[in-house]
């Protein structure tokens, strides 16, 4: 049985890891490479780093910062934000990470996707969605649509068809990021988690919304999500209560969630 995956998500701003609020209001907490430590030494799985401002303001993804976090985790690590171009994505791995996220240059040009998978192998693409609930319409029968630029931009996709389309392309996993509910504490929004897993033949990964560890274990099973992030859970000065990583998978252990050991379980 595949082990559901915990991932922590550093959204980086000047070298600083923030936590907003539907995708607004970002309070610096920590520095990346520090952060990125304590997440590693508390056992989690995965670690995604998103240069939150890099696409919007037409940039290239902050290396020196992608650098500092691939030094010190052992862990997959995922690294998104600026990505235009097969050039930036060899940095970006060159730097250390092994995934990489496209988002607003993927709805942009749908061909990086095609392209990035046959350079660099569809488990290396990684194709992060932002959707927000606006009703079904005719261009939206899903009733949520994707937006771009960090929620900044709505595109008039439909969020299921462009899942299904990315991950025709050569994405190698999907992650369905809920700007309703992002740093709302409340939990991930449930309906488009399920109904995109049920759409698309790789691994979704669901974020936006934990606030416990029990909003994790509903959508492990709930829907057919293989990871989930679980950022404001751990760290977000706006919950008044943080978990930590051995906490939550303690938690789904009980639930019968099958995740790798918590870190203290390797203690001999």
């Amino acid at each position: 049985m595949l082990s559901k995956r915990l991932i922590a998500c550093f959204d980086i701003a000047k070298g600083m890891v923030t936590k907003a609020r539907q995708f607004q209001d970002n309070i610096a907490i920590e520095p990346a490479a520090s952060m990125a430590i304590r997440m590693y030494d508390a056992g989690i799985d995965e670690i995604v780093f998103y240069d939150i401002t890099a696409s919007s303001d037409k940039r290239k993804i902050d290396i020196d910062a992608v650098r500092a976090v691939a030094a010190v985790v052992f862990v997959p690590f995922t690294v998104g934000g600026g990505i235009r171009h097969l050039d930036d994505m060899y940095d970006v791995l060159k730097a250390g990470a092994e995934k990489i996220s496209i988002d607003s240059m993927a709805v942009r040009n749908p061909s990086i996707i095609r392209d990035g998978a046959a350079a660099f192998g569809n488990q290396c693409i990684v194709v992060s969605t932002q959707v927000k609930k606006t009703g079904v319409r005719k261009e939206i029968p899903s009733g949520y649509e994707v937006a771009i630029d960090g929620a900044r931009v709505m595109t008039g996709l439909d969020a299921v068809q462009w899942a299904v389309k990315a991950a025709d392309l050569g994405a190698g996993e999907i992650v369905v990021n809920s700007i309703d509910n992002d740093g709302m504490h409340s939990g991930y929004d449930i309906d488009i988690t399920r109904r995109i897993a049920d759409s698309v033949h790789v691994p979704v990964i669901a974020s936006g919304g934990a606030g416990n560890p029990e909003h994790v274990a509903d959508v492990f099973t709930k829907t057919g999500a293989s990871a989930a992030i679980i950022s404001s859970l751990l760290y977000s000065p706006r919950l008044q209560k943080n978990f930590s990583v051995h906490e939550v998978k303690t938690y789904l252990q009980s639930r019968s969630i099958h995740v790798r050991p918590p870190a203290e379980s390797f203690n001999l």
